[in-house]
């Protein structure tokens, strides 16, 4: 299941997202959106993980989350 992290600090790596959503079950994939200009984050992320009982728990567990001072926003990407 894929999901859209927002309302990320633009410090904050893809490393520590990874490293935050493996806290709730195994990541397939995590990418930060990188303005091509400044070179730095959007401020907004995906996440996808093959499972989607984790995804949910995730969702349920990280969304509101304060992360590098910044309240992350976590749900379902829309296809």
């Amino acid at each position: 299941m894929k999901l859209l992290v927002r309302n990320l600090a633009r410090t904050t790596t893809e490393a520590e997202i990874q490293t935050l959503f493996e806290t709730i079950g195994k990541v397939q994939s995590c990418t930060l959106v990188m303005d091509e200009k400044e070179g730095r984050s959007k401020g907004f992320g995906f996440v996808e993980m093959p499972n989607p009982g984790d995804a949910k728990g995730a969702i349920k567990v990280l969304n509101g989350k304060d992360l590098d001072g910044s309240i992350i926003r976590v749900k379902r990407a829309e296809s």
